[in-house]
């Protein structure tokens, strides 16, 4: 009898070590997600530093469970208390900027209050390394080694109390302040696990050694659940704290928390288990090297990584997309199927080796018609030497309307038209959108039937690919405009998740709004009714330029803005095509200048789709020198 018990409760203080070791991952994992995605928010640092004490506590208690001589024992046992001492003024700090982000900003008081905390739980870690916070190690036969108490132990105790009932009282204050049903949700998730560290980081050992002396079993088994639920309420507390400091929607911080745990502390912690149980297993069976660990400890990662990748669209649909899992599966669908650039290029080339297979010609080429003249995208063979020319070939094909090739210098063009054709009119052509062209083979006057039927076929592949791209490109453009105002609605509503009166009513700064109205009149740069007709006009720097230098004509004005403010955005020094000079380039050619977008892409040597991204940045910036300069015209006028 004795026996079995001894092993089942040598069982339960395995599995007591290996709940232990994963807290420990648990919190250094979900503090480097702190660290990595919400550093900028006050909540989320405070946060940072509790998780921070208890993978210090966790760490030093897993690691002084596994070793067996007193002086390292009693090493751990001190170094756990590093983490120890300073919880009690972390706590206080995530509780006052809980309350700053419900609203309740401190007028200077629980600042000062906070950083005088620190000090004193510096002041108990100078008594900790002087040996007097607590005492010597205490080696018991059946339950858990610990430190013997001290007065300076009694006097942490009741400072520890203390600190946790003051914040406490500051998060129940915090959850009162919640207008939105989701803001109190989430407090009260962070107020439950709040609870697990407070409550099972401190060694409470010190007091009841001589019950856990008499019931060990019920001890271990006691310490082991206690553990479980520190696991589990501290990833609530994590999940609670994810939504502070970022504008993201409540799927996408959801199923990326999820996924961290899963990839982090959940693969960890089970692979430390197989390891344990493995090793451990083996040492009943007398081997001191169990072969079977590695494989073991492979197997297992390799497993949870494949279940994960396998898994992860079926759980993020089920419990992260709500109502909208139709309109985001839809959105990822389409996500993985996008045509882009490179895939484009791909299916061309494929389709002008087809063409010149059929044809046995020695070259072809496809262009786009995106405005009136069209573009080389692609050539396949010879040299293509009539790129300039490429104007004359349009006009060739541009009065038909049938289904017919045509001869042009030596090359046979095939009009390439829209597929769509709903919108149109019954007696209306479809739109052409490019041009087919491959060069026929000496003294063919004629295509021959399958010639004729394998050519068209491959010219109505390649009007589809077109007609995809330029598809496409209207929804990035619209998506680009789009953005501004989404961001914006983001910010607001993540804000008001915690405090919906101050989101909901303060005045944000309005750089969307007018990086908008920049991009629009710079559109129309030259003439337009986005320049004419622009919100820009309202401003004091406008209207004093008009009347100063331009007899108060404000589009000239207006034009004269824009220009001194692209000028602001070129670096110093003779004009070059490099990475520093990119931004103006952009400002430059595409607006000042009016250059297509496909020839200001070819020029700074950028896909369209990263022009597109690198405009937006550069629009802003003149956004930006456009306020700056409104702002100095109106401190002038104050002053």
């Amino acid at each position: 009898m004795s026996g079995w018990f001894d092993g089942f409760l040598a069982g339960v203080k395995t599995l007591n070590q290996i709940v232990t070791a994963g807290i420990a991952i648990t919190a250094f994992s979900l503090l480097i997600y702190a660290l990595t995605f919400n550093l900028r928010d006050r909540v989320a640092r405070s946060f940072a530093i509790v998780l921070l004490s208890v993978v210090v506590i966790f760490t030093a208690e897993s690691i002084q469970s596994a070793v067996e001589t007193p002086d390292l024992i009693e090493l751990f046992l001190r170094l756990e208390w590093l983490g120890i001492v300073f919880l009690p003024a972390s706590y206080i700090h995530l509780s006052d900027a809980l309350l700053v982000t419900a609203g309740r900003p401190s007028r200077g008081r629980r600042r000062l209050v906070v950083r005088a905390l620190y000090l004193v739980s510096a002041a108990f870690l100078g008594i900790l390394v002087a040996g007097e916070l607590v005492g010597p190690l205490v080696v018991t036969a059946r339950t858990a080694p610990y430190l013997s108490r001290t007065i300076w132990t009694e006097i942490f105790t009741l400072y520890y109390l203390l600190a946790m009932l003051v914040a406490g009282f500051n998060f129940l204050r915090a959850y009162r302040r919640m207008l939105t049903r989701s803001g109190r949700r989430r407090m009260f998730y962070l107020m439950a696990g709040a609870t697990a560290p407070a409550l099972g980081s401190y060694p409470y050992m010190l007091f009841g050694y001589h019950l856990a002396e008499q019931y060990p079993l019920a001890f271990w088994t006691l310490s082991t659940l206690i553990n479980i639920a520190v696991g589990i309420l501290l990833i609530i507390m994590a999940y609670a704290v994810a939504f502070f400091g970022v504008s993201w929607p409540d799927r996408v911080v959801k199923s990326r928390l999820f996924k961290w745990i899963m990839r982090g502390p959940a693969t960890a912690s089970l692979t430390l288990a197989v390891l344990t149980l493995v090793r451990r297993g083996g040492e009943l069976f007398g081997l001191t090297y169990n072969a079977f660990v590695p494989v073991a400890v492979v197997a297992t990662v390799l497993l949870m990584e494949h279940l994960i990748t396998v898994l992860a669209p079926l759980w993020e649909r089920a419990l992260f997309f709500g109502g909208d899992k139709a309109e985001l599966s839809f959105l990822q669908n389409i996500e993985e199927r996008l045509l882009t650039q490179g895939d484009l290029r791909q299916f061309l080339e494929a389709i002008l080796a087809a063409v010149r297979d059929h044809m046995q010609s020695p070259s072809a080429f496809l262009a786009a018609l995106d405005g009136a003249e069209p573009s080389l995208l692609i050539t396949a063979g010879r040299p293509f030497l009539e790129r300039g020319n490429l104007p004359q070939a349009l006009q060739v094909v541009k009065a038909e309307t049938g289904r017919n090739e045509f001869l042009w210098n030596d090359y046979w063009i095939l009009p390439l038209r829209a597929r769509r054709t709903r919108d149109l009119p019954p007696d209306q052509p479809p739109p052409l959108i490019g041009l087919l062209g491959v060069a026929r083979v000496a003294g063919q006057q004629t295509l021959e039937a399958d010639q004729r039927h394998a050519l068209w076929l491959l010219a109505d592949r390649a009007a589809l690919a077109l007609e995809d791209r330029q598809l496409q490109h209207r929804i990035f453009r619209s998506l680009e405009e789009m953005e501004p105002q989404v961001e914006v609605i983001q910010r607001i509503r993540a804000m008001g998740r915690f405090d919906a009166a101050t989101a909901l009513t303060e005045d944000f700064p309005p750089a969307p709004d007018v990086a908008e109205w920049v991009r629009e009149a710079l559109n129309h740069y030259w003439g337009g009714p986005k320049l004419t007709e622009s919100p820009l006009m309202n401003l004091r720097i406008v209207q004093e330029t008009a009347r100063e230098e331009y007899d108060g004509n404000l589009p000239n004005a207006l034009r004269a803005i824009l220009k001194r403010a692209v000028e602001q955005v070129r670096p110093e020094g003779e004009r070059r095509f490099t990475t520093e000079w990119i931004l103006y380039n952009i400002l430059d050619l595409k607006f000042i200048e009016g250059r297509k977008v496909r020839e200001v892409a070819s020029r700074l040597a950028m896909s369209e789709a990263d022009l597109y991204r690198k405009q937006r940045v550069a629009v802003e910036a003149v956004a930006k020198a456009i306020l700056e300069m409104e702002s100095q015209r109106n401190s002038v006028k104050g002053g």
